[in-house]
């Protein structure tokens, strides 16, 4: 009986730390909010469950671990149709909770293509992005740098990324050579790029502060350096680092 207490005393333990570590995540913007959500969400619902079916083999562990005459398990068309519907509510909730994130506007993005590079609406240059309300820009991705453009603001840098807080903002990611991935972690924003095609992504940043920004798509011998820093200001701050920074231009740093 000690055992069997220890062994559950110890599943608890283990399932408790594990519900306590994931409570130290802070969103710092909506997509991170939705993400970290839904995260929440299959977590109360599997830790109970994984409880449930631990305790029920550590039970028949112990109660049948003598037993020299087993016995087939009986018939029970009771129980089999409740696992059964249980089993289904739970696969729904998951898959509506799911779903729910993924026609999130800010974690699902909009594709458009260029000229002849697949189907999709076509555009000539940056010019013909279709217009949004929200802070526009776009990054461009290359073996081993990022390209950031302000279209409105004739503002081009390198390897980092300048976002407003409290604010929409649109990034069209696209590539010039292969496919490249912008992963901002903290954030919870993550797309592929692709040459010849413009991907929008959505973010509303609620943190002012830095952040790092990464390839996650393999893109050559340099793609463990290829990542950039992200800085997130205050409008006040954005909009006067927009005057300051206006027709200006960086280059990027020469490969080793």
């Amino acid at each position: 009986m000690s055992r069997r207490r220890r062994t559950i005393g110890t599943v608890l333990v283990t399932l408790a730390a594990l519900l306590a570590s994931t409570g130290s995540v802070v969103a710092q913007s909506v997509n991170r909010d939705a993400i970290v959500g839904l995260e929440y969400q299959l977590l109360y619902v599997a830790l109970p469950l994984s409880l449930f079916v631990v305790m029920i083999l550590v039970y028949a562990a112990v109660k049948f671990r003598d037993n020299d005459d087993p016995q087939p398990t009986a018939e029970d068309p009771a129980l089999e149709i409740t696992w059964t519907i249980a089993t289904a509510i739970i696969l729904l909730f998951v898959g509506v909770a799911g779903y729910s994130v993924l026609v999130n506007p800010y974690v699902s993005p909009t594709q458009i293509t260029e000229p002849g590079a697949g189907s999709g609406e076509a555009i000539e240059s940056v010019d013909d992005l279709p217009e949004t309300d929200d802070e526009e820009l776009v990054v461009r991705g290359y073996q081993w740098h990022w390209e950031t453009t302000y279209p409105s603001h004739n503002i081009t840098m390198e390897d980092e990324l300048v976002l407003p807080a409290n604010q929409d903002v649109t990034i069209w990611i696209t590539t010039e050579d292969v496919i490249h991935s912008l992963f901002i972690p903290d954030l919870g924003v993550k797309q592929d790029g692709y040459p010849g095609e413009y991907t929008r992504i959505r973010t509303f940043v609620y943190e002012p502060g830095e952040y790092e920004a990464v390839c996650t798509e393999f893109c050559g011998v340099g793609h463990s350096r290829m990542d950039a820093d992200v800085v997130v200001l205050e409008q006040d701050e954005y909009e006067a680092w927009l005057e300051e920074n206006e027709d200006s231009r960086a280059t990027a740093p020469d490969d080793p």
